[in-house]
């Protein structure tokens, strides 16, 4: 889910084009630069940013997906990107979403996070997700960014659609001082790691439910 401003930032554009394949194995983020009314420049640095996390994690380029925030309208510091890249993946580990949560803030004073568990035909499910966002906020997003990823096996389609409804039940109902934003992205990606399978209308409710718990906690968390 992507912000609905006429002006859109290069990750934005770039992500636009590549959830098509309804595949992503990797976000790479920065903060303190939102890559916006950068141009044709910015979109090559979008692509650069990508490709350099693709590398680095030995996997296709067109499976890493871009997000950027901070201040609009300067060049995007690639090569410090680029620089940063060994040490980001050597850093990976199972608790490393804490590191995230905090290095995509920007005038947050908190880190927002959140875990949600459920079950599936008598299998866990978890479902955990980061936001950013603390002013510039109104109906319809507004500068945030928000990754959620779970261990259930569903269809790109459903994930989509679950999507979209948890959006428009939490960060499209809040506001705090009405500005609208070239950036906000919303992601959703699922492994399947649980063998928790989503099959039935009755599973989707089930997911559907604690998908609009956990945004709707990181909506409260903003505001």
């Amino acid at each position: 889910v992507f912000t609905k401003y006429r002006v859109q930032a290069a990750p934005v554009l770039l992500d636009r084009e590549r959830i098509q394949g309804g595949v992503c194995q990797a976000i790479i983020v920065n903060s303190g630069n939102a890559n916006c009314c950068t141009g044709q420049q910015g979109l090559e640095d979008a692509r650069t940013m990508a490709r350099a996390a693709a590398q680095a994690l030995g996997i296709a380029e067109d499976l890493v997906l871009t997000a950027s925030t901070g201040v609009i309208g300067a060049p995007l510091a690639v090569e410090k990107i680029q620089a940063a890249m060994p040490e980001l993946v050597q850093s990976l580990s199972a608790d490393g979403i804490h590191d995230v949560a905090r290095a995509i803030m920007t005038t947050d004073t908190v880190p927002k996070l959140v875990f949600r568990k459920g079950r599936l035909d008598g299998r866990e499910f978890t479902v955990v997700a980061l936001a950013k966002g603390a002013g510039m906020i109104r109906p319809d997003m507004a500068t945030m960014l928000c990754f959620a990823c779970t261990d259930v096996s569903a269809s790109s389609r459903f994930l989509q659609k679950a999507l979209v409804q948890a959006c428009d039940r939490s960060f499209n109902r809040i506001t705090i001082d009405g500005d609208t934003s070239t950036n906000d992205t919303v992601i959703l990606m699922a492994n399947g790691m649980s063998e928790a399978e989503i099959q039935t209308p009755a599973h989707e409710a089930v997911f559907q439910e604690i998908l609009d718990e956990a945004l709707l906690a990181l909506a409260r968390m903003i505001v």
